[in-house]
């Protein structure tokens, strides 16, 4: 979900931005109408029923097609139905639908991707060598235009998976049916395809990388340049390595951590408003592989030179950012301790230099990867709920009262029929810029017509794993993850007891 240009961070699941079909230009609007006040546990009900109805309503049954973005749903992301899988599951634990409803939309939706079209062509084709292209039509659920196979995409769609694995576990045909599904899906992936040793790229540990590629076109052939970006260097690409490496079939070596993605780590320690942490701009690099690891109290070598885990690591992230918020060093509009969040978002479009804000010309753009930094600032003064929503099991006290405020201050323009649009600019006042990604008021500025499903997911996941830990619980007792935790080299906690058949 993301690479690194020069300077420029970019997620490839925000791609959906540059494939959308875009609405057309949006007037003014009215501000937002008053909302009433609610207690902690009432909003955290609330948004979390809301979130899951996100999933729930618009997903397609027939196919299990979640929709990257809605409601314009151009075509369906796959990372977008891994999070839509581990909701059926929250859903049916909350009460939302029975569990019986859940399993067997889940069991069809693995239905489905079982037996969804592979193979090397560049067409008519789902995946190869058992990933899934990033984006899929909707019409039928074959690869949408020349988008990659993802690893990272597939490996969000396998954590939905192995989570309802896990988590359908009585003796029932359906829930049966459920797991036994969700093993071959697993088993097909071939991870040793990915990988690729570039000789010519040292490692911190000795020898050449072992690296696993962020995908692969068919346009190029199988032996011939994957085209895209390794794995390398702290990231969300966590869960790609833990799933890679914890395969029954086709695993990559175990020097693959060491010499792929934790191989330049050191590099990333930096410190930001008094937080040290391994740098990634936006949230979601610290957020997506947590959903369904629960790294609490368990290291690998680079965090046990530290004395953290990554939990502390994104919780430290998340601090950081929300007092960049507080400081507002960029002097951005509407800002605080309680308005804050920077992630991967939709934004008002593309105005370079044409605007000023508090006597400073400003760039804004449309989806990019926003976040803050020791390394870097990228920020146009477009904020983003599920930064901190995809927090909350990290830092409760700082990230539910944050969404708390936005809900409060913005009202039904940000915080409707499924929870949080995707981002809002307080900045962005100017009603002739014609923004197509959202509406515009003159007093209260822009907010997103969309939502999206890789930023829904977090909120929903996180903040059930913070209410009751379910995600973490049932993902414990899968074999994949602790198998792939325990070849990496991780230790402690609860993994110590945890066994991998």
């Amino acid at each position: 979900m993301s690479f690194r240009t020069g300077a420029l961070l970019l997620p490839l699941v925000a791609l959906a931005a540059a494939c959308t079909a875009a609405p057309a230009p949006s007037a003014a609007v009215p501000p937002p109408a008053s909302i009433a006040p609610m207690t902690k546990a009432a909003f955290s009900e609330e948004l979390t029923q809301r979130t899951f109805r996100y999933f729930w309503d618009t997903t397609d049954t027939e196919r299990c097609l979640a929709p990257d973005r809605w409601p314009s749903n151009p075509f369906s992301s796959i990372a977008s139905t891994g999070f839509a899988l581990t909701a059926y599951g929250i859903g049916a634990e909350r009460g939302y639908v029975t569990r019986a409803e859940a399993a067997e939309r889940t069991r069809d939706c693995l239905r489905f991707y079982w037996t969804a079209p592979q193979g090397p062509a560049a067409t008519g084709m789902a995946g190869h060598k058992g990933f899934f292209y990033h984006f899929l039509n909707n019409e039928d659920g074959t690869r949408r235009g020349k988008t990659e196979l993802s690893t990272v995409d597939t490996s969000l769609l396998l954590g939905g998976i192995l989570f309802a694995q896990s988590y359908y576990d009585r003796d029932t045909p359906v829930e049966a049916e459920i797991r036994d599904l969700a093993e071959k899906i697993y088993r097909r992936v071939d991870w040793t395809f990915v990988q690729r040793e570039n000789s010519r790229i040292p490692s911190a540990n000795g020898g050449g990388r072992k690296a696993i590629a962020m995908g692969w076109y068919p346009e190029r052939g199988d032996g011939g340049d994957f085209g895209t970006h390794d794995w390398v260097g702290y990231n969300e690409g966590m869960l790609v390595y833990i799933l890679a490496m914890g395969s029954p079939t086709h695993p990559v070596g175990k020097d693959a951590w060491a010499k792929g993605w934790a191989a330049d780590l050191e590099k990333d320690w930096g410190s930001y408003y008094g937080q040290p942490h391994l740098q990634f701009e936006p949230l979601f690099g610290h957020q997506y592989s947590h959903v369904w690891v629960d790294f609490r109290g368990i290291q690998d070598d680079f965090m046990r030179g530290k004395g953290i885990d990554y939990f502390e690591n994104s919780r430290r992230a998340t601090l950081a950012q929300r007092a960049y918020g507080a400081d507002n060093p960029n002097k951005w509009v509407g800002y605080g301790a309680d308005i804050w969040g920077w992630t991967a978002s939709d934004g008002p479009g593309y105005s370079q230099g044409q605007y000023s804000v508090n006597g400073t010309q400003r760039d804004f753009n449309g989806y990019m990867a926003r976040g803050v930094s020791a390394i870097r600032v990228v920020d146009d003064g477009t904020i983003v709920p599920t930064a901190a929503g995809g927090s909350v099991a990290f830092a409760p006290e700082v990230t539910i009262p944050a969404l708390m405020a936005m809900r409060q201050k913005y009202g039904e323009r940000l915080y409707t029929r499924y929870g949080f649009k995707d981002a809002f600019n307080p900045s962005f006042t100017f009603t002739d810029a014609s923004s197509r990604s959202g509406t515009v008021d003159p007093v209260h500025g822009w907010v997103a017509n969309d939502y999206l499903g890789i930023d829904q997911g977090p909120i929903l996941a996180m903040m059930e794993n913070h209410r009751s830990g379910l995600v973490w619980k049932v993902m414990r007792g899968n074999p994949h993850i602790v198998r792939g935790l325990k070849r990496i080299g991780f230790t402690g906690g609860w993994l110590d007891q945890a066994k991998a058949e």
